[in-house]
């Protein structure tokens, strides 16, 4: 089975030219490294790590990267911009998987399409809402499909520290 995480990136900027260019706040950056070290706990290290080519998710794989082991690799991947398709890159994902079915992979992308994939991957009932630097753990194989195991926000786990 494939050990899954879809992550969405940490608060970013507000919008004011260009989308894609908004870079983490610095709650953004705290949010991602609260996951970070939940991650090096739960999963000590990523086979690969795909990321949208837009700054605040390239930050965000960045700095969950720091916290994993030397040996994950990390693609820049444009089917993981905010308004593509879950489906398309599930495709894609399913064909690169085929490979190394026992493969942990991190996905780090946007709202809405976190929440489709957890949708495309998942048998789940509904369509998860993702808060900034928020995750969904799957157990997945390409022929059974997926189970989501957990969800996981900052604000969670800061609640499960007291």
């Amino acid at each position: 089975m494939v050990n899954l995480v879809i992550m969405r990136h940490g608060e970013a900027e507000p919008l004011s030219t260009m989308d894609s260019q908004r870079q983490l706040t610095t709650r953004g950056k705290h949010e991602v490294n609260q996951m970070a070290h939940w991650l090096q706990q739960h999963y000590t290290a990523f086979d690969w790590i795909w990321v949208s080519p837009y700054i605040r998710a390239r930050q965000t794989a960045e700095l969950i990267l720091a916290k994993q082991a030397p040996f994950s690799q990390l693609d820049i991947v444009p089917e993981l911009q905010p308004d593509a398709d879950a489906a398309l890159l599930k495709s894609y994902f399913d064909a690169c998987i085929s490979k190394r079915p026992e493969a942990r992979v991190l996905l780090v992308s946007h709202m809405p399409l976190v929440s489709f994939l957890v949708e495309a991957f998942t048998t789940a009932d509904q369509t998860p809402i993702f808060n900034t630097a928020q995750l969904a753990c799957i157990e997945y194989s390409v022929e059974h499909g997926g189970k989501l195991l957990k969800t996981l926000s900052p604000q969670e786990l800061a609640l499960k520290s007291f």
